[in-house]
């Protein structure tokens, strides 16, 4: 496989989504994300992902912010190291 297999279609966030970045882990499904759209928030992990993704800190992940709770959001999606670049180099996230 050559290394410049071209442009991944990757998920994309749907409107009440937002691009983040795990700024830090807070044990247990808890999370602290730094969102694209500035804010800080308290992300948790749903136990739909919490044994199957392996998150840590640097990664890019899509959060849900509450409805009711803007300081906190659902983490519901994780982008691999390739795509998380990919992501950045298309001026997604920073």
């Amino acid at each position: 496989m050559s290394e410049e297999s071209g442009r991944r279609n990757l998920r994309m966030p749907n409107d009440d989504e937002v691009f983040a970045v795990v700024s830090q882990h807070n044990g247990g499904n808890h999370v602290e994300l730094q969102c694209a759209d500035g804010k800080t928030r308290m992300g948790r992990i749903p136990g739909r992902m919490k044994y199957r993704v392996w998150i840590e800190e640097g990664d890019v992940v899509l959060a849900e912010p509450w409805d009711w709770q803007d300081e906190k959001a659902n983490v519901e999606w994780r982008y691999d190291d390739q795509a998380a670049e990919q992501l950045r180099e298309e001026g997604h996230i920073d």
